[in-house]
This record gives C-alpha cells, structure tokens and sequence, in this order.
C-alpha cells in the first residue's frame, strides 16, 4: 500500500474538508511529511495488527482519514512521528474491537501473505525458521511489551518516544522494555535448543 492511493482514497470520502488537519502545518506540508513518515507507519501499522497486512492498510488508511479530516490534530507537544504511530495505535484498537464483534458474529475475515525471492532455497528456508522462531517469541509477549519492543528495535524511538505513543509513563515503557528483551532471550535460547 503506498501513500498516494491510501491518499486518494480518503479524498474520494470527502477529506478536503479536513484543512485543519495540524495545527502549525498547512495540508500541503503535512501530506508531504506523512508521505516520508508513510514506510514506517505502515510497518507500525503491521505490528498493530498482529502482522495482517490487510488490516494494516485499513488502518493506515483510517489514520490518514483522521488526521486529512482534521479529527486528529497534531498540537506539537512530541514530534509527528511519535504523534502519528499514537495515532496508528489508538485506530488500530479501534480497528480490533470492530474486528472482534464482527468475528463473534461469524463474519470472515481474509489474510495476505507476503513472498521472498531472490535467495538459495537454503538460505530462504534458514533465514524464514529464524525469522519464525523471532516472530513467534515476539507474538508471546504481553500486548504492551510487544508494542514497546516494537517501536524500540522497527522505529528506532527512544523508550521516552515509545512510551508516549505506548500512553504510559516512562517507568513502565522501560520494565515492559526490559522484561520485554528477557522474555524474548529466553524463547530464542530454547528455540535453538530444538
């Protein structure tokens, strides 16, 4: 999914009434900004999203949504990066609690799945039982230890950062932060015990 047609799709719902979508940028700037911001929002979204690729572009989409309508406003008080991933996080929530009502009413649900090339079979068969093993440990964390690892190690924030978009104090990001990298140590060293 790329920022232009997540882009174009909220124009098509009625989004260029949302002109006051920040509060110290005009609509052009801030287009321009969440255009650079948009890979690692988008990775964002996925962790939110449990990795569903197709939830993650509704959610990412949702988020545009909000802030082009002027419903999400950034006040400047952190930078827009960390805004916006908060941003990300709360319509992700939002996004879950949906998804969980219209699964408890049966309604089903599709899944993407995204391909690797270009590799020795060897060295893609290697590097996916890693990667397996890491989502695997990653995906047994606690729901706040996750976010926060998350943002640490994908988004290069600081814990500081992590917790404001995380919307607990930093005390708590830094033990979700430590018993976080303990937890996953432990799942990697019997992984490779295996």
């Amino acid at each position: 999914m790329s920022y232009r047609s997540a882009l174009s799709a909220t124009k098509t719902r009625g989004a260029e009434a949302g002109l006051t979508a920040c509060v110290t940028m005009d609509r052009a700037e801030m287009e321009r900004k969440l255009e650079d911001l948009h890979p690692a929002s988008f990775a964002w979204a996925l962790a939110c999203c449990s990795r569903q690729r197709a939830d993650a572009e509704d959610v990412l989409q949702e988020t545009y949504l909000k802030i082009l309508e002027g419903k999400a406003r950034f006040g400047g008080r952190a930078s827009l990066k960390t805004w916006l991933f908060a941003v990300i996080r709360t319509t992700a929530a939002a996004h879950r609690r949906m998804r969980w009502w219209r699964d408890l009413r049966f309604v089903a649900h599709d899944s993407a799945s995204v391909a690797d090339g270009g590799e020795s079979a060897e060295h893609l068969m290697v590097r996916a039982e890693r990667t397996s093993a890491l989502v695997r440990a990653v995906s047994g964390l606690a729901r706040r230890q996750r976010e926060i690892i998350e943002l640490v190690f994908n988004h290069e924030m600081t814990i500081e950062q992590a917790a404001e978009v995380a919307g607990v104090t930093v005390g708590t990001a830094r033990v979700h932060y430590h018993r976080a990298k303990q937890r996953l140590l432990e799942e990697l060293k019997r992984e490779d015990m295996r």
